[in-house]
């Protein structure tokens, strides 16, 4: 199998992108084409030989083929023409913005490429953390209470604490604050902000406990991986997420009941349901006096979760071969036809 790797474009998480799609080099056997994205929005072919971090932080990408995205994929333009590159199907590894808000996978839809990745609606539910907690209540699964803020809007009076301050669209922890006390609230505001024009106020719920679950559907039925308990402090920043995000070895299965195993499938399963559908997606949740939350979602999760399956590279091919298919439109311009006859036309 060939599988094209798109990593990179203008966002945030941009060096975590890259960080992630370099990882699978020592996961996947088969063959990666890398195809990357520069925050000028511009794609080009990556040696899978020579890739390595620095070749991006440096500029020197810049040296490697161009490539222009149109229909049936990625095009290398040459004397004869254009050359497509070929593969059997693209992974969508950008995280943040462009990767999981639903511009790429917009792109991809419309010029009919097959991807593993979530399509444009889950992509727009799971970016957006209030339109997640939105749905996921929609769908019968708890989430923690919060506030919502905009830029500029007064805040309101606060008397319990700590409370945690997250920019609503943005992952990998960044923007976000624990505030213990009314004196940091206005930095913590200061820094969302730098990042998002609206924040999510939650309580930070102390001695919760969080819990990483990763799957897809195939064939109708649902693949689940381990489930992990990560390991953190008061709560997993950026620096921890940043290595994170450059694993490749299964970590240790985390130590719960099957009760509560049985829980974090069903509510799984319950924000998976069909929206995401061709996706591999983890559901980051809390479990507080034996009640299941929902935390977010991660519609591109870093490295692809691989270090929660025992056997990533074939659930992933497994899932290539079932993806959505777009619903056939016939147009047989039959009203405009028929009012061209009626005309005399």
């Amino acid at each position: 199998m060939k599988i094209a790797v798109l990593f990179g474009a203008k966002s945030f998480e941009h060096e975590i992108s890259v960080v992630s799609a370099i990882a699978l080099k020592k996961v996947l056997k088969s063959q990666i084409v890398y195809i990357f994205c520069d925050m000028q929005r511009d794609f080009y072919l990556i040696d899978a030989t020579s890739i390595n971090a620095k070749r991006f932080s440096s500029g020197a990408y810049k040296k490697d083929p161009k490539l222009e995205l149109k229909k049936g994929g990625f095009y290398q333009k040459s004397l004869m023409g254009s050359k497509k590159i070929e593969c059997d199907f693209l992974l969508n590894m950008i995280h943040g913005c462009d990767g999981e808000d639903g511009k790429i996978a917009a792109m991809l839809e419309f010029f009919d490429i097959d991807f593993v990745g979530p399509r444009l609606e889950a992509s727009v539910l799971s970016y957006n953390k209030l339109l997640t907690k939105l749905y996921a209540k929609e769908q019968g699964v708890r989430v923690l209470d919060y506030s919502l803020l905009h830029k500029n809007e007064s805040f309101a009076h606060i008397d319990t604490f700590p409370i945690i301050i997250k920019p609503a669209r943005l992952g990998s922890s960044i923007g976000i604050s624990i505030v213990h006390n009314a004196s940091e609230i206005e930095y913590a505001l200061d820094v969302a902000f730098e990042f998002d024009d609206m924040v999510l106020i939650e309580p930070f719920v102390q001695g919760i406990k969080e819990y990483n679950l990763a799957g897809c559907k195939i064939d109708g039925a649902f693949v689940f991986s381990i489930i992990e308990e990560p390991q953190k402090e008061e709560f997993l920043d950026f620096d921890k997420k940043y290595l994170d995000f450059s694993r490749t070895k299964r970590v240790n299965e985390a130590q719960v009941d099957a009760n509560t195993i049985e829980a974090l499938e069903k509510n799984f399963q319950k924000i998976y349901a069909n929206i995401f559908e061709g996706a591999l997606i983890r559901c980051d949740f809390f479990v507080h006096e034996n009640v299941v939350y929902l935390n977010e979602i991660n519609p591109v999760p870093g490295s692809m979760a691989n270090y929660l399956f025992s056997d990533f590279e074939s659930v992933l091919l497994q899932l290539s071969k079932n993806l959505p298919q777009p619903q056939k439109i016939l147009c047989e311009y039959r009203y405009i036809n028929s009012i061209q006859r009626a005309k005399g036309k």
